[in-house]
């Protein structure tokens, strides 16, 4: 067989974007050249990897097997250019750390103190977004590492590490008709508005509750537009906490919330980066900042 990693590469973005287009627009190559690779492996395997009878490919069950080996193959390839990479680079001269808004303040900005007194020359670039623009910019590499509550599986080309947990806060204004409820039913939380989280880009990784809900790209937004009595919110515990914030909000039972109040975060990086001298220290001490990531921050 013949078949290269570049026409994996393709199958696979093809599978996952729904289309031979968008697998180019992910690949940033043309679509004939998507389609050829394609094609080409398809040729070489004997058989259709796609069902092109529809407006879009479909997998065809073969397909849905092939798919499996081909992400095994292209996840080793990835780390192996990463041990590559870790090899030849020594200390990393920059770095772009993107973060989700909504981490301990405190916590980390004693974490970057440290980074700014063990790597004095290290010109670090932090960045801020609200749950998958994290994920989405270390993909596209906008940056190096990413640093997020992770809601769901992240894409294929990177890898996640758990550190820490957090629970989330049902949360009211001290004058809303909810705050006199302490143990609120879904029924009496579908009666007020909700206000949710969603990313940059428009994405809602959580299901709202409440039928009259808004989409907010902020978690202290949010919490400012709580303790205003525009409605209640599930916001991380150590946001509802902070001393600007405790006066003004009363957290009720999450006892009939359906979904869990538990959420992981962790750091990812792409496969295929290699770790140098900086990052690998990153990773270390965020270690030993979150020792017992089970627990609550």
């Amino acid at each position: 067989m013949n078949w290269t990693l570049d026409q994996l590469e393709a199958f696979a973005a093809a599978a996952q974007c729904g289309s031979f287009s968008a697998a180019a627009r992910q690949i940033g190559k043309a679509q004939s050249r998507i389609s050829t690779a394609i094609t080409n492996l398809e040729i070489d395997l004997g058989f259709d990897l796609f069902d092109r009878s529809a407006r879009l490919p479909v997998l065809t069950p073969q397909g849905r097997e092939m798919l499996i080996e081909a992400q095994a193959v292209l996840a080793q390839c990835q780390r192996m250019q990463s041990r590559a990479m870790t090899a030849t680079t020594g200390e990393e001269m920059s770095l772009t750390v993107a973060m989700d808004e909504a981490v301990p303040i405190t916590t980390f900005e004693n974490f970057f103190l440290r980074v700014a007194e063990r790597f004095p020359l290290l010109k670090l670039t932090i960045i801020n977004g609200s749950q998958d623009d994290i994920a989405r910019w270390v993909s596209e590499q906008r940056a190096d590492l990413g640093i997020l509550f992770r809601l769901k599986p992240p894409p294929e080309n990177l890898e996640f590490m758990p550190i820490g947990q957090f629970h989330q806060a049902l949360v009211v204004a001290t004058d809303h008709p909810l705050a006199a409820r302490p143990t609120p039913t879904l029924t009496e939380l579908h009666a007020y508005r909700q206000l949710v989280i969603r990313d940059r880009m428009g994405e809602v990784p959580a299901r709202p509750i409440s039928p009259n809900h808004w989409h907010i790209d902020s978690y202290y937004y949010i919490t400012a537009l709580v303790i205003r009595g525009l409605g209640w919110a599930l916001i991380p515990e150590h946001v509802a906490r902070e001393a600007w914030y405790a006066d003004a909000l009363v957290e009720l039972s999450t006892e009939h919330i359906p979904d869990s109040v538990l959420v992981e975060m962790g750091v990812v990086k792409r496969r295929d980066q290699g770790k140098g001298t900086v990052m690998t220290w990153m990773y270390d001490a965020l270690r030993e900042m979150f020792p017992h990531h089970s627990g609550r921050l």
